[in-house]
C-alpha cells in the first residue's frame, strides 16, 4: 500500500464517515468515521489483493475504497441505536 493509496482511503472514509454521522444523530461520533476508515482501508488491501499494484491511485481503487465504506455506514446504520 502507498502513502497515496492510505492518504486517499482516510480521505474517503473521513468524508463518508462524517457525512454518516451528519445523518445518525444516534451513534456516537467515532463510530460512523472509524468505520468507515478502515472500510475505506480495507478497500485499498482488496484492490491491492486483486492485482492494483501501481504506484499511483486508481480510479478503481477509489471506487473500491467508497463502496467498501459506504458498504460499512449502511451497517452501521441499520445496526446503530435507534433511541434518540
Amino acid at each position: 500500500m502507498t502513502l497515496s493509496s492510505l492518504v486517499t482511503a482516510l480521505a474517503v472514509g473521513a468524508v463518508l464517515g462524517l457525512g454518516a454521522r451528519w445523518i445518525l444523530r444516534a451513534v456516537p461520533f467515532w463510530v460512523p468515521l472509524g468505520v468507515a476508515v478502515g472500510a475505506a482501508v480495507l478497500g485499498t488491501v482488496v484492490g491491492r489483493l486483486a492485482g492494483i499494484d501501481t504506484a499511483a491511485v486508481t480510479a478503481f481503487e477509489v471506487v473500491l475504497q467508497v463502496a467498501f465504506a459506504a458498504a460499512a455506514v449502511t451497517l452501521v446504520a441499520m445496526t446503530g441505536d435507534v433511541r434518540g
